[in-house]
C-alpha cells in the first residue's frame, strides 16, 4: 500500500516540476526580443534554456508588474557576446541590465533595488 502512495507522490512531483519548467522557460508575452532590439533604458534579462538560476529569477519576476525584455543567449550570438563582456568572459546567466547597468546572477531583491534606484518608471503602480 505504501509503495502505491509513493508512486503517486513521485508522479505528482514530476508533473509539477515539468509544469514549472515549461512556465519558467516561456518568454513573457510581447516582451521577448534580441539584444539589438532591447531597450537599453529599460530592463533586459539575458537567459538560456535549462538554467535553473534563470528559471528561478524569471519565475519570481513573472508575478511582478515590471516591464522587461528577455533575450535567450542561445538564439542571439550578439547577446551571448554582451553577457561575456560583463561577466569576465563567461556566459553567466541570468545577467540583467537595468537602465544599462549590468548585474550578473542577481537576486529578485537586487533587481528591484536597481529598478528603484535607476529606473523607477519600469514599476507600474
Amino acid at each position: 500500500m505504501s509503495s502505491g502512495v509513493f508512486s503517486v507522490i513521485a508522479i505528482l512531483f514530476v508533473v509539477l516540476y515539468l509544469a514549472w519548467m515549461i512556465v519558467a522557460n516561456l518568454p513573457r508575452r510581447d516582451r521577448a526580443t534580441s539584444h539589438g532590439q532591447a531597450d537599453r533604458t529599460g530592463m533586459v534579462i539575458y537567459w538560456r534554456p535549462g538554467c535553473k538560476y534563470c528559471m528561478r529569477l524569471r519565475m519570481r519576476l513573472r508575478f511582478t508588474p515590471l516591464r522587461y525584455a528577455e533575450v535567450n543567449i542561445r538564439q542571439d550570438p550578439e547577446a551571448a557576446a554582451f553577457v561575456r563582456s560583463v561577466a569576465d568572459g563567461n556566459e553567466t546567466v541570468p545577467t540583467v541590465t537595468v537602465a544599462g547597468k549590468a548585474m550578473v546572477n542577481p537576486s529578485k531583491a537586487q533587481v528591484l533595488e536597481a529598478i528603484k534606484m535607476h529606473a523607477p518608471h519600469l514599476a507600474r503602480g
